[in-house]
Order: C-alpha cells, then structure tokens, then sequence
C-alpha cells in the first residue's frame, strides 16, 4: 500500500514500567481517569476498563497528599504503568515517586524554580523513572509568556529550558508535549520541538472539548503531525468518560497504517438505493468485532453500486440488496442471505475466521 507518511522522527527510547516511548517502539496509546482520585474503588475500576480496550499507560491527577499515598494501593492492584500529574507542589511528585508511580508529569509554568525542580529530579533518579515535561498553552512561564507571548515559540522554549534543567543533572528520561486548546498552534510547536530535541513526544490537543468537536480537532493535529513522522505515544483528550480516547486514538493510529489492533469494519453512508438498515446492521458488526484482535476488514455496503466492489476487497463483507444481501469472503461471494440472518451468518463466519 502506498503511503504519504514520512520517516518517523528518531526519538531516545525511554521505559515507563514495562511499556516503551520512543526509539522503535510502536507509537502507544494512553489516557487519564476522571475518577475522585481519592475514591481506590473506582479509579482501580477504571483503569481496568481502559486497558481491557487497549490504553497502555494511565494518568492520574494527585491533587493532595491522600492521592500521592493512593498510588501504591492502587498501582497493587492494576498492571497498566501509572503517571502521576503533578501540578503546583512538588512535594507531591516526591510523595508520588516515593508511592511508586511508573511516571511523572510536571508543568514547567507551575511546578516552582530550579531547587524544586531540582529535588524532583534527584527522586526520580533515585527510583529510576523518566519524567515528562508537560507544557501547556494556557499556563506558560511568566518570563517565557512575557518575552513571546502565548505562541507555539513561548511553548517550545518553556519546554526546552526545562530539558536544559534537568539535562544539567544529568537525567535524560525526558518525555515532552507543547500542548494547547489552539490546532494550529499545537501543531506549530511540535514541529518547532521535533527539530530542537531527541526526546520522544506525547502528542495531545488540550481542553479539545466534548467528543463530537473533540475527536475532530484531535484528529486534524494529531493527524497532521503524524503523517510528519512526529509522535511516540499520544492521547486524544475528550470531555467525559475516558474509554471513548482509546478507540478515537486506535482509529487515527489505523487510518494512517500505523497501528492495527482489531478488524476495521467499514460501512457506506447509504443513499436512497439502500434496502436494508444498513447503520443498524454496521453498528451491530462493530460491536461484535471488538471481540477479535486480529486486523481484518469487515465491510458492511448497502448496495451493488460500490458495495461488491468494496467487499471483494476486505476479509470479510456484505453487499446489500433488497431485503437480503451477498456474503463475500476474501474476495469470494459465498451466497445470498436474508436480511434477517444477515448478522447472524457474517458473525458466523468471522468466528470461523478466527478459528482459523
């Protein structure tokens, strides 16, 4: 397949638990709970619902001293690596390092001066765990904002003195993002940062909003910067429940080639010529190949105008027709099905599929 995606950008391999950012690795996927970080119960049960649908690294927020000392009971009962979001008191990085948190994230426009910086730093090193400067676009550095303004270079540059820090003491378990609410501006500071620094990248559109807006822009920056070959791991940021991030940013990952994890099911966006409930029918596939792992292609057409065409070509698909459809397989039609044992005989055989 043809591809316009350049090289990917060379990146310092860094460890967070037992997962990879960078070097070679394939570019993760990760989110953030939104859970009362002081309730055990329902941040662990999230964290479980996110990796069973594939997220490979978690954030938290540690807001107070209670959420640092959660961390070990919660890192006891989960196996995704755990980030402690660290925002205002570095005490609480320490606090999180010394709990046993996989990874920090601080914000250089509030984590406090160099001595704070510095502390943080020594416990990280001490207890072998990477850091990632996280800077966003709405809480820059008052000496960088006032010497830039609130642009892609003022968050580039807040980004980099901070690696300067901390490569001064000499840690180099370096991840950053230059995030903002701003697409173009996010993406303006990811290419300024890609050229400055070897440090792998956690791509991310800030405060993106609620899904339907969200998904959008996040695709249009994340996507952007991919096709650059710019990005190691990344997080589609969603108002509301975290689990939506996870399959938002396996799809941006698969539209690009760049990571397959379960079938695609595609589907037409019918016209008048349909003659079967083709979006119910496509809904109701797509739930069911969240069971499989394996990276097929599941077209669901709604009639003979692209829809043979486009069935030959997946693993599996159905070309609607009136009140029945055609079942092919590999490219092979297998036989015509009525409407009503349509799901059942195209479920039917992808479980042979993967019996196989």
């Amino acid at each position: 397949m043809m591809t316009m995606i350049a090289k990917r950008r060379a990146s310092l391999p860094v460890k967070v638990g037992g997962l990879t950012i960078g070097g070679t690795a394939p570019i993760s996927v990760q989110s953030m709970t939104n859970t009362d970080p002081h309730d055990l119960g329902a941040t662990v049960s999230q964290i479980e619902s996110l990796a069973n649908i594939g997220c490979e690294l978690v954030r938290l927020a540690v807001p107070d001293q209670e959420a640092a000392d959660a961390i070990a009971r919660i890192k006891r009962a989960v196996t995704l690596p755990l980030v402690a979001d660290i925002q205002f008191d570095y005490r609480l990085a320490i606090a999180a390092i010394a709990a046993g948190v996989d990874k920090l994230r601080i914000n250089p426009g509030n984590i406090g001066g160099a001595q704070r910086v510095r502390e943080v730093v020594a416990a990280a090193k001490d207890h072998g765990i990477p850091i990632r400067i996280g800077v966003n676009g709405g809480s820059l550095p008052r000496d960088v904002l006032a010497r830039y303004g609130p642009t892609a270079k003022a968050m580039t540059e807040a980004a980099l003195a901070q690696v300067a820090l901390l490569e001064s003491l000499d840690f180099q378990a370096i991840v950053l993002s230059v995030k903002a609410s701003d697409v173009h501006r996010t993406i303006e500071a990811y290419r300024l940062l890609a050229e400055a620094s070897p440090y792998p990248l956690h791509l991310g559109l800030t405060e993106a909003g609620l899904p339907e807006r969200g998904l959008v822009h996040s695709s249009i920056a994340l996507g952007s910067l991919l096709l650059a070959g710019i990005g190691d791991t990344i997080r589609v940021s969603l108002t509301g429940d975290p689990l939506a991030e996870i399959g938002a940013a396996y799809e941006i990952l698969r539209a690009l080639d760049l990571r397959a994890v379960g079938p695609t099911v595609i589907s037409c966006p019918t016209c008048g010529r349909c003659q079967i409930d083709l979006a119910g029918l496509a809904k109701e596939v797509t739930e069911a190949a969240k069971a499989y792992k394996q990276p097929w292609t599941i077209a669901v057409m709604g009639c003979a105008v692209n829809g043979p065409g486009e069935a030959r070509q997946a693993d599996l698909g159905v070309a609607g027709g009136k009140g029945e459809g055609l079942l092919f397989k590999h490219g092979k039609p297998i036989r015509k099905v009525p409407y009503q044992e349509l799901l059942a005989a195209l479920l039917d055989e992808l479980a042979k599929m993967a019996a196989q």
